[in-house]
């Protein structure tokens, strides 16, 4: 059994827990890095579409999992990076200047939709949001002359000084672009939540009259929140464009503020590690179902990939409610305290604050 020693109230701020965890994080990296080298394009393009999922769980969770903000809409700020970055790269602009002014597009549309909608909270909050994202679809369609309309528009290849990097053409360089993106954004994402903003995002959700009490400014906060989220969501949207080459308002459908939603509580709740988990979830688990299909039987049957996967991501959700990332946990505890593990040590507790709502 390893146990970690604090000597130090900033021992629960560092980025690492010890050097034996920071370890075992570079090493993913480099695996990560080589990964092009022992699997075909195939596979690479549909790692690279887990991890632009991740980015875009990445997004979410800070809104979601550390500020208590449900949203059923954010399928819309894909589509705010998506379009802004074709729109940029077909106007010849660079990637190193397209790419963050799709995800600041996408977050300050973000922000300005929160200012209203923050007055509101849990469902209705959601049911805002919803709204927002189906309104998203019919501005797609009427916005024909920067979005195409309901034909859609075209994204070239990814413009950088010296290189340009095509999906198609060599898969591996997008791929380690997108790893770059996905890793900055983690980075990002974990010392924001060292630092006292993050703090004060984890207080609101936690409790908001209690934050109140604390001196922060919920509004002013949410806002913020709703921003970041918004621009990290943005930022996946104008990789998600590149990889689809060609999309048009079918891409960000409602159902993609779902999925969305449901990858981060499969993924688990309140963690960065749940998105990356509902990535993969999203993104192997139903090609896992259709390859073990084919080989059981050849006669396809509609819809029976989608009715299985939907049933294993129920069965996830009623057998562990705080995800993947929270088995993992537990089990990984359960070797580490072996055998002073107990049966009860993660029974969870029917309790809450009545102090949750803010009137």
């Amino acid at each position: 059994m390893r146990i970690h020693q604090k000597t130090s109230y900033d021992d629960d701020l560092n980025l690492f827990k010890d050097r034996y965890q920071a370890f075992w994080y570079l090493a993913l990296i480099v695996g990560a890095v080589l990964l092009p080298f022992v699997i075909d394009s195939y596979y690479i393009g549909e790692v690279v579409l887990v991890l632009i999922w991740a980015i875009a769980g990445m997004g979410l969770m800070i809104l979601a999992g550390h500020t208590g903000q449900a949203s059923l809409g954010h399928a819309a700020f894909l589509a705010c990076g998506a379009y802004m970055e074709a729109w940029l790269n077909n106007k010849g602009v660079s990637f190193l200047i397209s790419f963050p002014l799709a995800g600041l597009f996408a977050g300050v549309v973000g922000a300005v939709i929160a200012i209203p909608a923050l007055r509101m909270s849990g469902i209705y909050l959601a049911i805002a949001t919803l709204a927002m994202g189906i309104v998203a679809e019919d501005v797609i369609v009427l916005a024909e002359p920067f979005t195409g309309g309901v034909s859609g528009t075209f994204v070239g290849a990814i413009n950088l000084p010296g290189l340009e990097i095509d999906r198609y053409a060599n898969p591996s360089a997008f791929y380690w672009l997108c790893l770059f993106v996905t890793i900055l954004v983690a980075f990002a994402y974990a010392n924001l939540l060292r630092s006292s903003t993050g703090r004060a995002f984890v207080a609101i959700r936690d409790s908001e009259v209690s934050a109140k009490a604390m001196g922060i400014s919920i509004a002013r906060f949410k806002t913020l929140a709703f921003f970041l989220s918004c621009f990290v969501t943005g930022l996946a949207g104008a990789l998600m464009g590149h990889f689809l080459g060609a999309f048009n308002y079918e891409a960000f459908l409602i159902t993609v503020s779902i999925q969305m939603l449901l990858m981060i509580v499969v993924g688990g709740m309140g963690s960065i590690h749940g998105a990356f988990f509902g990535a993969m979830v999203v993104g192997f688990l139903p090609q896992i179902i259709t390859l073990i299909r084919q080989q059981v039987s050849t006669n396809a049957v509609a819809g029976l990939d989608t009715g299985i996967f939907a049933a294993i991501l129920v069965a996830i959700i009623i057998l562990e409610p705080r995800g993947l990332y929270g088995q993992w946990m537990k089990t990984r505890i359960w070797f580490e305290l072996f055998p002073l593990a107990r049966r009860d040590m993660f029974r969870r507790h029917k309790s809450y604050l009545k102090t949750e709502r803010l009137k």
